[in-house]
Order: structure tokens, then C-alpha cells, then sequence
């Protein structure tokens, strides 16, 4: 099986300025001084390959570089280093509503859509389109009176019903309700079985677990783990419930989780790392329990 994206080293670096402001008299009475930057990177030395039709789930908390990482896949950003090859036409759902004109109807934007990704929209196309994103009337009306929900459901519509040979995905079916996703679950196994090239970044563990057969875990730009989907999302968890979750913690709840006897819990008791799991709250409160760290709901 080919492969379809070839990534080997990728750097994406962002210059912040460190200029306490940047207005037109601040910069000019202060020309002759230097510019600050401070360099942050979103990622760092990111290295894997995907072959033609598999499915990979990407997962890590909020700022870890998911979304960077599409939006160089798609060609909307270039790498600062490293080497990226992409093999195919890519279809990319990642922020809500791009590419769209909130001053044409759902009707239109799907048409002039097509047309700037060089493939023709015929009417039958237009309908299916219509009937599966279940807009009614609103089709046909400006998306500027579109709910979020809609604006996905039709964005997801037009651009599974075009077949990308590369199709990334980012937290789009979060947005829907519970009846869409369901349906845009099963036209993604369909365009799996057509050999459609698979990227789904999603917070949703379960539902990585269910669709994807791998997972990269991207954390702070680095890739942390690269592997089958089970294993990297029980590592993920474990993280978010043995590290991130630490600090939180207050001192009486550190000493409460040092002596499980002091806990009232089930009669397996409080057994960090093996056993009950606490998910603990910002304010340090437990509220919920979990038998395992497959159960937990990140």
C-alpha cells in the first residue's frame, strides 16, 4: 500500500513580538530600536507516515499543535523546517464556515466551492448535498442565518459527497447534533472502503477508538506516541488523570489520595494506577469515579 503522507523532521515556528504595542505612533517614534520576537513552536522535529486509506486519529490537549499540523498538511501553511510530502488531493474540515460567503445561500456557496476546488457540481450532486445535510429551506437561504450545527452539516455534506482521496478532520463532528453524527460516522467508513486517506483530530477518546486503528499524541508541538489506537489513548488518560490533573489537586486531597482507608469508595478501594481512578476538579472536588482508565471521559 503507497504511502500518502511522508513527514520527516516538520518545524513550524511563530514569531511573537514582545512590543508592548504595535499602533502606527508607537512604531514610528520608535524606529530606530529594534523589534523583539521570542520564537515559539507550534511543533517540533514531527516525523510520521500514513498510508493510502488508513485512518488516523490525532489526540492531545488544547494548544498541542493538532490543528497547526492539518493546516500544513492542507498547503495553508509551510513548515519552517523539515521535509513534507503529501500524495493526493486534500479535503480539509477544520475551521467552521471557511471558504464560505455568509451573503450567498447554502445553494450557492456549495457551487462556487466546488468550482474553486476544480470540480464541476451538478444538480444531482446539489440535492444529495441538500438531503443529507437535512437544511430544508435554508438551503436555499443566506448561511449568515445559519446555526454552527448547519454551517458543519453542509460544509461535511459537500465535502464527503466530492470523495477526497485525503480528508482532515478537525473536531467536526462535535458541532452536530447526535443524529448527524451518527450519519457522518457511516459515511466516513464508507469513504474508507473506498480507500479515502483518513486524518481525525477529536477529543472525543471513544470515538477515536471506534474509527481510527491508529493514534498520534501530539503534546506541547512533539510527537509523544505513535501507535495502535487502544494503547495511546490508555496512555493518554493515564496522563491526564496522573499528570495534568496533579496540580490541581489541593494539599488535603494530595494526603486524601495518599491513604485510601480515608476515602470512603467501593470495596476495592482507592488503588491509584491499577484501580479506582478520582478525576479530580479545578476546585479539587472529586466528581466521578472510574473502574478504569479505559472508562475515563476526557
Amino acid at each position: 500500500m503507497s504511502v500518502a503522507i511522508h513527514a520527516k523532521g516538520l518545524n513550524k515556528c511563530f514569531r511573537v513580538p514582545l512590543d508592548r504595542s504595535t499602533t502606527l505612533k508607537y512604531r514610528v517614534t520608535h524606529l530606530r530600536s529594534a523589534s523583539r520576537y521570542r520564537d515559539f513552536y507550534a511543533l517540533r522535529d514531527v516525523s510520521f507516515e500514513v498510508r493510502q486509506s488508513e485512518c488516523v486519529g490525532i489526540i492531545g490537549p488544547n494548544g498541542a499543535g493538532k490543528s497547526t499540523l492539518l493546516k500544513l498538511l492542507t498547503g495553508s501553511m509551510w513548515p519552517s523546517s523539515g521535509r513534507l510530502n503529501v500524495r493526493g488531493r486534500v479535503l480539509s474540515l477544520i475551521e467552521l464556515g471557511a471558504g464560505f460567503n455568509p451573503e450567498l445561500t447554502g445553494r450557492q456557496n456549495i457551487y462556487l466551492s466546488a468550482t474553486m476546488l476544480g470540480q464541476a457540481l451538478d444538480s444531482p450532486t446539489a440535492e444529495a448535498v441538500r438531503n443529507f445535510a437535512e437544511l430544508g429551506d435554508f438551503f436555499d437561504r443566506p448561511i449568515k442565518l445559519y446555526s454552527s450545527g448547519m454551517l458543519i452539516r453542509l460544509a461535511f455534506a459537500l465535502f464527503s459527497t466530492l470523495n477526497p482521496e485525503i480528508f482532515l478532520v478537525d473536531e467536526a463532528l462535535a458541532v452536530g447534533d447526535l443524529r448527524f453524527s451518527g450519519k457522518a460516522l457511516a459515511r466516513i467508513k464508507q469513504m474508507l472502503a473506498r480507500g479515502t486517506t483518513l486524518l481525525f483530530v477529536s477529543h472525543d477518546l471513544q470515538l477515536i477508538n471506534q474509527l481510527c486503528n491508529r493514534v498520534l499524541w501530539i503534546h506541547a508541538g512533539t510527537l509523544q506516541m505513535d501507535g495502535p489506537a487502544k494503547e495511546v489513548t490508555r496512555a493518554y488518560q493515564q496522563f491526564v488523570v496522573r499528570g495534568a490533573l496533579e496540580p490541581a489537586m489541593t494539599a488535603a486531597d494530595a494526603r486524601i489520595a495518599e491513604e485510601p482507608t480515608a476515602v470512603s469508595q467501593p470495596d476495592e478501594g482507592l488503588r491509584l494506577g491499577t484501580g479506582w481512578y478520582p478525576v479530580e476538579a479545578y476546585a479539587g472536588q472529586v466528581f466521578r469515579w472510574a473502574k478504569t482508565s479505559a472508562d475515563l471521559v476526557v
